[in-house]
């Protein structure tokens, strides 16, 4: 993707991740960050996953193992 794209398809999946509700949090966010791995912007995006992760209650430490997981699952290193 083009790095204009990338940034709106980036922004798109940090406000699916903070518009996510206590029981979803996790859910959501391995969801973007699968679609962040797919797309290649991975591992720019990992660190916005992480903050909105945060903002919606998940701790550091579960946002990153998420993340990791769908790295892993999508083929990549976390």
């Amino acid at each position: 993707p083009s790095p204009a794209s990338a940034g709106r398809h980036g922004q798109g999946l940090v406000q699916f991740v903070l518009g996510a509700h206590e029981g979803q949090r996790n859910t959501r966010l391995f969801w973007a960050a699968c679609r962040a791995y797919e797309n290649g912007i991975g591992p720019a995006l990992a660190a916005p996953l992480v903050d909105a992760a945060l903002r919606t209650g998940l701790t550091e430490h579960e946002a990153r193992a998420t993340i990791a997981s769908a790295a892993r699952l999508t083929g990549h290193r976390p």
